[in-house]
């Protein structure tokens, strides 16, 4: 009972952190923030970074054409307005005419025009070319108006001009070439410049003092208040956490629920929580095309053999939901219909493998088939491991072993193989969340035919592929609606996904650290434009 009375008691001033901030008293400016994070991105372009932890890093020093709101609207940034012709093929943004990029280019209408023509040419290899897939061609009207021409109506396209991936660099720069490694060379116009980075320690950012193109839902406007940001690369969640406790760092994310209570109703410190699952649940996502799992009775002996709750419960000790769908349980489009309606079947699991042939065990106590284990491997790519997700595979893992005697064969790999694997259709189980955005593009990329994982598999499933296409050309809400649903039903029914649990990203602070905010375009931490430092 203690330990639930403190998980109750952090979550509840988790979620009042953000008032507690806001009424922390009036922002000055100055100062340097360290941040610890788990995380340390293997590219820091948005363009051809895949890295969800990434991307909030990139935020601070990449601006979007629009913003993206919690309550799912827009707001201006370096589009002050924008409209879409009646035949919903045309996109056409009036920008500000007062920005400059970092290393002193223009931002204009032949800036977001070069960006986009750079994204879109195979030639870049920009994996943000996965948001341009109805994408024809960009026009610029006059200096400072640009039209975005799409082949089909696409109902996701102005989402995606609000994301990061999207995010505007300098003409300039993109003729550099592999912008990946960062520093001054990755000039955006975002809140701050990228002074440096010294792999597997830090990244630094310093104020841009010629900021004043705020997105029009932050907190203030002209420059940043802090003078510097520190990244600092902690992967290691007792080292994070002392760090901060120990005032090495100001700020750290990623805090495990077992911390928690290190900093929830502390007088030095603040706790904070982003929405549960507002973009996609932590899933995996199952090569359906590639045996064993080409055969839906052993993908639904996988996605039944286990009990979920409790594994979900054991890990993440109550602060997190296990997932019915993968659209998460905060998003509007979430298929409640989901709750309840699969998985905990071992005596169901183990029928489908007997019918399907897996009748022998080896000496393990694994299932064969003609000699061969029942074995599928859960290729999961080193850099993206963070919050406990492999411990929880781990759980998953040994229920299967001891409930069906089906090998989930966990294998932390490299970014590099696990892109082989994506390039060749190769893959077996991907374990992965989906930035946000909407939801008819969140499951293309997903499960869709020319999405992240399916475009290199020559015979994805028909009838899901079909409702995504048809979702994401539909402009009335409730047809799309309808069809999204759709998809996550046989997405599940078919055992193509497995969702798992529905993330949150906690932030631990020092009590001095202000503004800290969530960005909904993200469903992670925001950049650090609005955070200020109040004086002791």
């Amino acid at each position: 009972m203690k330990n639930n009375s403190l998980l109750v008691s952090w979550i509840a001033a988790a979620l009042l952190g953000i008032n507690a901030a806001q009424a922390a008293g009036q922002p000055v400016s100055g100062g340097a923030l360290t941040w610890g994070v788990t995380t340390e991105p293997s590219c820091f372009d948005p363009h051809r970074s895949s890295q969800q932890a990434a991307f909030f890093v990139a935020r601070n020093y990449i601006d979007s054409l629009i913003a993206k709101k919690t309550d799912g609207t827009f707001a201006p940034w370096l589009a002050t307005e924008w409209s879409i012709s009646a035949d919903g093929k045309q996109y056409t943004y009036k920008l500000r005419e007062d920005v400059v990029f970092h290393d002193g280019e223009k931002f204009d209408a032949a800036a977001v025009k070069a960006n986009f023509d750079f994204i879109f040419k195979p030639e870049n290899a920009a994996t943000a070319v996965s948001l341009l897939q109805t994408f024809d061609h960009a026009e610029v009207v006059s200096p400072y108006v640009v039209k975005l021409v799409l082949s089909k109506p696409d109902s996701s396209f102005l989402e995606s001009t609000s994301n990061v991936k999207l995010g505007l660099i300098s003409p300039k720069a993109l003729e550099k070439g592999d912008l990946c490694g960062g520093g001054r060379a990755l000039a955006g116009t975002g809140p701050f410049l990228f002074e440096g980075y010294t792999r597997g320690q830090s990244a630094v950012f310093v104020r841009n003092p010629a900021y004043k193109w705020g997105p029009g839902n932050a907190a203030h406007e002209g420059p940043a208040y802090l003078d510097r940001v520190t990244f600092r690369f902690l992967p290691e969640y007792a080292v994070r956490t002392g760090a901060l406790t120990s005032g090495q760092v100001d700020l750290i994310e990623g805090v495990q629920p077992t911390d928690a209570p290190l900093f929830a109703e502390q007088p030095d410190f603040k706790l904070l929580t982003g929405p549960s699952g507002a973009s996609t649940s932590f899933t995996f996502n199952i090569n359906y095309t590639r045996p064993p799992a080409d055969d839906v009775r052993v993908r639904r002996a996988l996605r039944d053999g286990f009990d979920l709750e409790p594994i979900v419960k054991q890990v993440y000790l109550g602060t997190v939901p296990r997932a019915w769908s993968i659209i998460g349980p905060a998003n509007p489009a979430y298929n409640r219909a989901l709750v309840g309606s699969w998985g905990n079947d071992i005596a169901g699991a183990n029928k489908l493998l007997d019918e399907a042939g897996w009748t022998g065990r080896d000496s393990e106590g694994f299932r064969t088939k003609d000699g061969k284990r029942l074995s599928i491997e859960v290729g999961y790519p080193q850099p993206y491991v963070r919050d406990n997700r492999d411990i929880l595979i781990q759980g998953v893992q040994a229920s299967l072993r001891k409930n069906v005697g089906l090998d989930l064969n966990l294998r932390l790999i490299t970014a590099g193989e696990y892109a082989k694997n994506n390039a060749n259709g190769t893959w077996t189980i991907y374990p992965n969340t989906d930035n946000p955005s909407d939801p008819a593009r969140e499951l293309w990329d997903m499960l869709g035919s020319k999405g992240f994982l399916y475009a290199n598999i020559s015979n994805p499933d028909p009838e899901i592929t079909r409702q995504i296409d048809e979702a994401l050309a539909s402009t009335d809400p409730v047809r799309k609606r309808e069809l999204t649903d759709a998809v996550q039903k046989r997405g599940v029914d078919q055992a193509f996904i497995v969702p798992l649990f529905a993330p949150s990203w906690f932030l631990a602070a020092k009590s001095t650290v202000n503004g800290l905010s969530f960005e909904a375009g993200l469903d992670s931490p925001s950049s650090a434009y609005d955070f200020w430092i109040a004086k002791k």
